[in-house]
């Protein structure tokens, strides 16, 4: 895609969005299923069934996914896309390219080993590993719009409300 068909193709919907803020909201949904035999959540991903659980340092087997990782991987799938797109509407050339992320945990936290260890991670490293002949300003200006664009890496850094609920059934 280059950048004249990705302005046609969302122009519509800024003017709309403009036009009727209602229009640009939307409620995103993720649903999980408790395992009953093991501490496992299988959660749908719209293409497939994924089974989280434990991570090995908390007592897990392994086998499972681990939902640190998941949203490492939300993560880098976000950055991609908004990279991708952001390069592509400045017509920076983009060869090929790489989507890290990495973040430090303290299980001690997680398993209360710990008051003074973070329940979470300490930090979280995105590095874009790109293939591309840009100037150094493009570069900036591509990483810093991917930075602000970004749903989960905004969301990271900017806690939004949150709020948690037992409902029986």
């Amino acid at each position: 895609m280059d950048a004249d068909t990705l302005r046609a193709a969302q122009a519509p919907l800024k003017d709309a969005y403009r036009n009727d803020s209602g229009k640009a909201k939307l409620t995103l949904k993720a649903r999980g299923t408790l395992d009953e035999s093991k501490i496992a959540c299988k959660v749908e991903t719209g293409r497939a069934m994924a089974e989280a659980g434990l991570h090995p340092l908390t007592g897990g087997s392994g086998a499972e996914l681990c939902s640190g990782d998941m949203l490492l991987e939300a993560l880098v799938a976000c950055a991609g896309v908004t990279l991708k797109a952001v390069g592509t509407a400045l017509a920076i050339p983009l060869r090929s390219g790489v989507v890290r992320a990495e973040g430090t945990l303290d299980f001690r936290g997680t398993l209360g080993v710990s008051k003074e260890a973070r329940v979470g991670f300490e930090d979280i490293r995105l590095i874009f590993e790109l293939d591309t002949d840009a100037p150094q300003e493009q570069i900036d200006t591509l990483l810093k719009l991917t930075e602000r664009y970004c749903v989960v890496f905004q969301t990271i850094a900017n806690k939004p409300s949150l709020s948690a609920e037992i409902v029986r059934r």
